[in-house]
C-alpha cells in the first residue's frame, strides 16, 4: 500500500512537472499553446494507462473481484490509449469528444461487467 502512494504521488509530480516545464516553454516561444495543450491532456491518457496497467496486478482474495480488476484494467489500457492517441493525432475538439467517449466507455465496460457478475452470482 505505501508503494503504491509513494508511486502516484511519483507520477503526480512527475506530471506537474511536464505541465510547468510546457508552460515555460510556451511562454519561451518555442511552442504554441496547442501544443501545451495537446501534451499536458494527453498525459491524462498516459496516466489512464498507467493505473489500467497497475489494476490487475494488485493482490485481491476474492476470485470475482480479480475478474473485475482484469476487464477493468483492460478497459482502462485500452481507453487511455485511445484517449492519449486523439490528443496527439486528431483536431482537439474531435479529440475531446471520442477521447472523452473512450473514457467513458472503459468505465461503463468495467461496470457492466460488474453488474452481469453480481446478477450470475445472484441467479446461481
Amino acid at each position: 500500500m505505501k508503494n503504491d502512494v509513494k508511486a502516484s504521488l511519483m507520477l503526480a509530480g512527475a506530471m506537474l512537472a511536464v505541465a510547468l516545464s510546457a508552460t515555460l516553454v510556451r511562454r519561451l516561444g518555442f511552442v504554441d499553446s496547442d501544443t501545451v495543450t495537446r501534451v499536458v491532456i494527453g498525459l491524462n491518457g498516459l496516466m489512464i494507462i498507467w493505473y489500467g496497467n497497475r489494476m490487475p496486478k494488485a493482490f485481491v482474495p476474492n476470485v470475482r473481484a480479480r475478474q473485475v480488476k482484469r476487464v477493468g484494467g483492460w478497459a482502462l489500457v485500452l481507453s487511455g490509449t485511445v484517449y492519449a492517441a486523439l490528443f496527439a493525432f486528431a483536431p482537439i475538439p474531435l479529440a475531446l469528444t471520442f477521447g472523452s467517449a473512450a473514457v467513458i466507455a472503459g468505465i461503463a465496460v468495467t461496470l457492466g461487467y460488474c453488474l452481469s457478475l453480481r446478477i450470475r452470482a445472484k441467479t446461481a
